[in-house]
């Protein structure tokens, strides 16, 4: 059974970090490039980030460059997304995702498989 579960969302203030964390199972985790995903209410989801399968290869929303950072861990299936420097835009519920299969996970459409979410909340 795939399984996608992220964590590490909560309440944080503008300018303010986070750390969040997307454990995997169920695919061989390190044959697929992975990717982060946003939703904001009464938005449509959005591509924040991703990563290729072999790790070296990363990509980013302009409007998080420079402060997000993807990364993984493949010895333990696990995807992460640092955030620094909070804006209350970046507000949503996150979702990591696979991403294609030997792949590089630069575009959004090449995504077929979410987790169930966190919620990050920026306040002022």
């Amino acid at each position: 059974q795939v399984q996608l579960v992220e964590s590490g969302g909560g309440l944080v203030q503008a300018g303010g970090s986070l750390r969040l964390s997307c454990a995997a199972s169920g695919r061989p985790f390190s044959h697929y490039a992975m990717g982060w995903f946003r939703q904001a209410p009464g938005k449509e989801r959005e591509f924040v980030s991703g990563i290729s399968w072999s790790g070296p290869h990363t990509y980013y929303a302009d409007s998080v460059k420079g402060r997000f950072t993807i990364s993984r861990d493949n010895a333990a299936n696990t995807l992460y997304l640092q955030m620094i420097s909070l804006k209350l835009e970046d507000t949503a519920v996150y979702y990591c995702a696979f991403g294609p299969l030997f792949g590089l996970g630069a575009r959004a459409n090449e995504y077929n498989y979410w987790g169930q979410g966190t919620q990050v909340t920026v306040s002022s």
